[in-house]
């Protein structure tokens, strides 16, 4: 009871007394939806709502409804089995509030231990200009942004990714950059792919370089047995010789043992040979060493971590690929082009291969259909900050403080083993290298690497100081005592490969030094977008909930974000302690056993899982199992990572109501018995409904001695009510973007970890530096390496602990209650005005609903296009287009939204309606009406006369509402072909904009 007191005497009074104040949870903030709400939108939907309780049995009643009863979990479940497997959610601990959750992360980064990183290998220790960091990292605009596809509204991010673009080109020394990779080991896994298709040899021999970083190599081994590459080692700087075959080769410059010398013959060999030269690159020594480009390779890789990003125990960082002139199209992932819009004024979108594996699906050439936006964004800011003349300053002072370290420590008597070096060095210390690395950490502090018993690799960077150089010089036998000064600009690189070309040369580079002028820049950038701070991202597929703020809090804490991925297991029990308790919390929520959280986007998940499955059939003895069935409608990563684990893609068709076409299956089971190794499965379908037969579907798969991959893409539709693993699913990856709250960052970062059943445990993502070998539930991993740390962007995990921390069981239930009212409350109020494809037997839809296009545009000319544009000058991000229906929108409202926007939607894509209805009817001609021609920017309404069949009100407020807070579209609907045949990847120049 709250004892309320009066103001004046600050003392209990009887009459103070008043009930107890409702709590309000954090789940109460996160779903939008109020009782009122509920009582409003379960009565739209048939439901006798009179009585404050009916609202609850309503909406169990609805729930009942959509998910089918064979797997729906629960009090009022089918079965004991399935009762049981909602008990499974009392594991999850209960709600706890945000100020006992931050305590709780409090508590465990606590235990994690904070010591200066020397390790290397490519995470650095960095400084995070704090104008970037607020602005950007923790700025909403910024990360509650969805993926450029609707480019008229994203203009911001896109422009600070074709900055990003230009960054990565220009100090590689290479044409053209795409829009960022998920990590360095990925990119050069996809180097490798990109190798093996562009070039004109028939060999299947790749060659590395035996200085590789260590968990590139073992990534490398992973990717090539899947697809049938052999792979080299080779020492190139000691002069090894290539293979006589082969259809590539990479290279790491500069070397993991810090080691720097010129590989251009080597990248003439390969050539000689056939193949494509890869080099890895660090891009801060590039500022000083020449370009990949000027030495002759055809692809450059890498990462952009040290370019202000946290090493996050690991990530998310923004990888990165460019290529020479006439790779461009082979580059996967995605590229941002320069275009023109409607009045021919340049204008940014996504180019080429965007979405090839949509398009593309199991020819696709990557599996990858993700970028790390958000990471790409403060890297290049980074960039912009600093200039081409702060970034060589920081180089310098990195390798001149390497330099001073290599003479104390020579003057020590130790044996630095190479000359030429940037930043990192290697020091034979015989049968000393344990001994030497625990007295630098127990005594100073600093984390350096043991190579081998008789090495240890030390790495400086911009946040070394003098005084940890004299540290590491003391454990090496140097000198207690020196009286030292620094002094900049004497270095180990060798003078031919020193860079003599100009680099970061564009305006963009030089204008903004002052922290005023960069807040102002990155304000600019972010008012030309639209992100979920400014309404409803209404999505299908795509789930873009609420990203709360105390989720997201931890992540810039220095006992998060300050930890190197290979520091020592002592170093990082909090890390260790987190990462266990998520896995647990999603195998209870899922049904499965064991979880990886590894993968470091959702195809990458997808993949994982895959691998699992063919490593248990080669276990098993049957390794010609290789056949996995896709339906049509699946997301078009799964054919793509399908055959990038080495297996062969069988389409399954679907019914007309969005279904698995079961004859179509057990016929295609039937012929490809023996050879079966998986069915993919995504659950709810890709279509947004639960279908009624999936236990008959996944029985049928496991007695043909298949496994069953359910893409969890759409678990927002089915935590609480339903478990993967009870409707007969092996393995599955999650979107920790999607369902649990991680922000997609304008199309970056995720997180897809995947999760198996007990008899797939072994079979998931294991890496050789990994702190501990142990997951949740004693499993022991022993499958390949997905991502380049051991568990993937670790940094971003506290964010989904979070979210079922505060949540609880009965918060997320509650989450997927609301997701799926709102989303058959929207199909109810449009079903009027647009035939709502696919539902399931009892009419309704699961967490996303598909708006049929096509009749409108057969009675009006109207495209969905149109629409889409059009939805631009009403306030809103249009939903999914063509997916994966073309001439349709898929509309996913999230738990997230409130009453209030969901019917602003609804009323716009009502008066759209209209107003297509209105060109029908002769009141606009076809080729000039508000619909063809949005979205409509400010100066296009103010900019001389007005000729056209519409009113200037008309264009711009269409409904009342707007006329306050108005969103301005900074540029006019952009000419997609033309950036396709005028392919532009780097920064245009200034004049093009006057």
């Amino acid at each position: 009871m709250v004892l309320w007191t009066d103001c004046s005497t600050a003392t209990p009074t009887s009459h103070s007394r008043r009930a107890d104040p409702p709590v309000v949870t954090f789940a109460d903030r996160h779903i939008g939806l109020t009782d009122a709400a509920h009582h409003t939108m379960l009565e739209a939907l048939g439901f006798d709502t009179t009585q404050p309780a009916e609202a609850l049995t309503a909406i169990e009643t609805l729930m009942r409804q959509a998910v089918p009863a064979s797997i729906f979990t629960g009090p009022s479940a089918k079965s004991e089995a399935q009762q049981a497997s909602a008990d499974a959610l009392s594991h999850i601990p209960a709600a706890a509030s945000e100020t006992e959750a931050l305590a709780e992360l409090r508590a465990l980064a606590a235990r994690n231990i904070v010591n200066r990183p020397m390790i290397g290998l490519g995470y650095y220790g960095t400084i995070t200009p704090q104008v970037i960091q607020r602005n950007v990292l923790e700025n909403p605009s910024w990360y509650t942004a969805y993926t450029p596809y609707q480019p008229e509204i994203s203009q911001g991010r896109l422009e600070a990714l074709i900055n990003f673009q230009t960054m990565v080109a220009e100090l590689t020394g290479l044409t053209t950059a795409n829009a960022s990779m998920l990590d360095e080991s990925t990119a050069v896994v996809e180097g490798m792919l990109l190798a093996r298709r562009a070039s004109k040899s028939g060999s299947n021999v790749f060659a590395i370089d035996a200085d590789a970083l260590p968990q590139t190599i073992a990534m490398l081994a992973t990717r090539a047995e899947a697809l049938g590459i052999a792979l080299v080692s080779v020492d190139f700087a000691a002069g090894e010789e290539l293979p006589a075959e082969l259809f590539g080769a990479f290279v790491q410059y500069p070397g993991a043992s810090g080691r720097i010398w010129d590989p251009s013959a080597v990248f003439d060999a390969v050539h000689t040979a056939g193949g494509l030269a890869v080099a890895a690159a660090d891009l801060l020594a590039l500022t000083m060493i020449a370009s990949p480009g000027s030495l002759g390779a055809d692809v450059a890789v890498g990462t952009t971590q040290r370019f202000g990003v946290p090493m996050g125990f690991g990530g998310p960082h923004a990888g990165y690929m460019a290529v020479r002139a006439g790779l461009e199209r082979q580059l996967p992932g995605r590229l941002v082009g320069v275009s023109v819009d409607a009045e021919g004024k340049p204008a940014y979108r996504l180019s080429l291969q965007t979405r090839e594996q949509h398009i593309r699906r199991e020819k696709a050439t990557s599996n990858i259909c993700t970028a790390q936006v958000l990471l790409a964004v403060m890297a290049s800011m980074y960039a912009v900050y600093h200039g081409p003349d702060g970034l060589r300053a920081i180089a310098s002072e990195a390798a001149s403080k390497a330099t001073l370290l290599r003479n104390w420590l020579t003057e020590a008597g130790a044996e630095v083993v190479h000359d030429s070096f940037f930043d990192t060095l290697t020091v034979r210390v015989p049968g000393r290298a344990a001994e030497c690395a625990a007295t630098a950490r127990e005594t100073h502090g600093l984390l350096l690497r043991v190579v081998d018993g008789d090495t240890i690799g030390v790495s400086v960077d911009e946040t070394t100081t003098v005084t940890e150089l004299h540290q590491v010089a003391m454990v090496f036998g140097g000198a207690e005592e020196r009286v030292f000064g620094f002094t900049d600009g004497f270095n180990a690189l060798p003078h031919e490969l020193l860079r003599q070309d100009d680099y970061l040369t564009h305006p963009v580079f030089h204008s903004h030094r002052s922290e005023t002028a960069m807040m102002r820049y990155l304000k600019s950038l972010a008012d030309r977008d639209y992100a979920l701070d400014r309404g409803m991202i209404p999505l299908g597929s795509c789930t873009m909930k609420l990203n709360a703020a105390t989720e997201m809090a931890a992540i810039t804490w220095p006992e998060f974000a300050g930890i190197h991925p290979f520091a020592p297991a002592s170093d990082v029990q909090g890390y260790l302690a987190l990462i266990e308790q998520l896995e647990g919390w999603l195998a209870e929520v899922t049904g499965y056993d064991a979880v990886s959280l590894q993968p470091n986007a959702g195809s990458q998940g997808e993949l994982a899982g895959l691998l699992a499955i063919r490593g248990y059939h080669h276990a098993n003895g049957d390794a010609h199992r290789t056949v996995c069935l896709i339906p049509s409608s699946a997301h078009g990563t799964n054919a793509a990572s399908a055959v990038l684990a080495g297996m062969k893609v069988v389409v399954v068709a679907t019914d007309e109501l969005g279904n698995v076409d079961l004859g179509d299956l057990r016929a295609k089971i039937a012929q490809h018995a023996d050879d079966l190794a998986a069915l993919m499965i995504t659950y709810p379908s890709t279509h947004g409904v639960y279908e009624e037969q999936v236990v008959e579907i996944t029985g049928a798969v496991h007695d043909a001695g298949g496994q069953v991959y359910v893409d969890g893409a759409n678990l927002n539709a089915l935590l609480g009510y339903a478990r993967f693993g009870d409707l007969g699913g092996d393995v599955s990856h999650l979107n920790l973007h999607k369902t649990f709250a991680i922000p997609h960052g304008g199309g970056g970062p995720g997180v897809g970890p995947v999760a198996a059943k007990a008899h797939l445990a072994e079979f998931l993502p294991s890496h050789p530096m990994a702190q501990s070998a142990e997951h949740f539930g004693g499993y022991t991993f022993k499958g390949g390496v997905i991502s380049a740390a051991p568990y993937g962007s670790a940094g971003i995990l506290p964010i989904s602990w979070a979210y079922v921390r505060m949540m609880g069981a009965d918060g997320l239930r509650r989450a997927t209650a609301a997701a799926v009212l709102s989303a058959n409350y929207i199909a109810e109020r449009l079903r009027p005005h647009f035939p709502v494809l696919y539902t399931g037997e009892n009419g309704r839809v699961a967490h996303e609903c598909i708006v049929d296009l096509r009749p409108l545009k057969e009675a009006t000319g109207i495209t969905v296009d149109d629409v889409a544009k059009r939805l631009i000058d009403y306030g809103f991000h249009a939903p999914t287009m063509s997916f994966p229906v073309a001439g349709t929108l898929m509309v996913e409202p999230t738990e997230s939204e409130d009453l209030g926007e969901i019917d602003r939607f609804v009323e716009a894509m009502v008066m759209i309606k209209a107003e297509a209805d209105a060109v029908a009817a002769g009141r606009w001609p076809a080729e000039d009406n508000p619909l063809v021609r949005a979205p409509h920017t400010a100066a296009a309404l103010i900019a001389g006369e007005w000729d056209h069949a519409y009113s200037r009100e008309e264009a711009a407020y269409p409904v009342p509402a707007l006329i306050t807070g108005k969103y301005w579209p900074p540029v006019r609907r952009i000419d997609q072909a033309y950036g396709d045949r005028n392919l532009v990847c780097a920064c245009p120049p200034i004049e093009a904009f006057a």
